[in-house]
């Protein structure tokens, strides 16, 4: 192999390494990825443009840039955010499902005069209350990850936060679809609430795999964005 074809294999095993320490939404991570793997190439192409043998430029490159380990805390960082929005994301769209799906088995039966047992009403409105506090959170992360953030620092503990209300919105939908399945056995209109917890189920599928993969980003190592000091 010739030395450029060595030099461009420092490049890919440096990328390569990076791809390996970082977790978070696949196109977000598949982007900064791809961002760091153009930038090495530029400023190698710099350095060979300033008279620098190529193999000395790739490795020039590589030294400023940092180390792997160096550059994991402050990208992982980026995208335990970013994975924090898709979670808060995925509840704020599915939530209001489980309140549609409560509305359903109230009033799937209503005009055959059938309604839910008073245990399954009283579990309907709790399950409805912690769909709506999660729903409220999710948009209040959205905010606090979006707009906001470019005026105030992101909380260091609202990625977890995200994660663990996705966790009980998820085990919240978990517990409504074995709920509908059971009222679906006792209904006349039994199709109308084995739709509801189809959607249930579904949603539960979606939440808990997105609040899943935003826990085991939140508790990565990263690096604080540096808070700017006043000149005294």
């Amino acid at each position: 192999m010739n030395a450029t074809g060595r030099q461009t294999d420092l490049i890919g095993d440096y990328v390569a390494d990076l791809t390996a320490a970082l977790h978070g939404p696949a196109r977000a991570k598949a982007r900064m990825i791809e961002e760091m793997r153009d930038g090495l190439a530029d400023t190698a192409e710099a350095h060979t443009g300033e008279g620098m043998p190529y193999a000395r430029a790739v490795r020039q490159a590589v030294r400023e840039f940092g180390t792997v380990d160096e550059l994991v805390p402050s990208c992982q960082r980026e995208l335990t955010i970013a994975q924090a929005r898709h979670t808060a994301r995925v509840i704020a769209l599915t939530a209001p499902f489980l309140i549609a799906c409560w509305y359903l088995a109230r009033t799937a039966d209503h005009v055959q005069g059938w309604q839910l047992p008073c245990t399954a009403q009283l579990l309907a409105v709790h399950l409805a209350g912690v769909a709506t506090i999660a729903a409220l959170l999710a948009a209040a992360s959205l905010a606090a990850t979006g707009a906001l953030a470019r005026r105030l620092p992101t909380p260091h503990r609202l990625p977890l936060v995200v994660a663990w209300a996705g966790t009980t919105a998820s085990a919240a939908m978990a517990v409504t679809t074995l709920a509908l399945a059971a009222a679906s056995a006792l209904a006349t209109n039994w199709p109308v609430l084995a739709l509801a917890g189809t959607l249930a189920a579904a949603s539960h599928a979606a939440v808990a795999a997105s609040a899943r993969a935003c826990r085991r980003c939140a508790r990565l190592p990263v690096t604080q964005p540096a808070v700017p000091r006043p000149r005294g």
